[in-house]
């Protein structure tokens, strides 16, 4: 027996959901956001938690580790063709993440890259 998935937000549910989510941005049809850590092995275990999170979802974002010390997250439901209530959860989870990690850190640890 298969699991439903949830169907793609409307413009309505999508400007509603999104509005704390303002680290995100919408690009394409999906949520992106790009973090800056100090080093690549704060990178990598950024990654490496999101990666935990999305195993407990399952719901998998597509994550670049890029010029040493970047991270950019990009979620969409790929079976849906656009964003749904799990990308919202995901993004959520992960901002949750992010207040821990720089918390652990001593929040100067990490900064968002715009």
């Amino acid at each position: 027996m298969s699991e439903t998935r949830p169907s793609l937000l409307d413009p309505t549910e999508l400007e509603q959901q999104l509005g704390e989510l303002l680290e995100w941005r919408r690009q394409d049809g999906r949520l992106v956001r790009t973090l800056k850590f100090r080093n690549f092995a704060e990178a990598l275990n950024f990654v490496n938690r999101v990666g935990t999170l999305a195993e407990e979802a399952d719901h998998h974002p597509d994550i670049a580790l890029h010029n040493w010390n970047q991270v950019t997250l990009t979620l969409w439901t790929h079976d849906a063709g656009g964003l749904t209530i799990l990308d919202v959860r995901l993004a959520r989870e992960i901002d949750a993440l992010l207040t821990r990690v720089r918390s652990e850190a001593g929040s100067s640890g990490h900064a968002d890259g715009k």
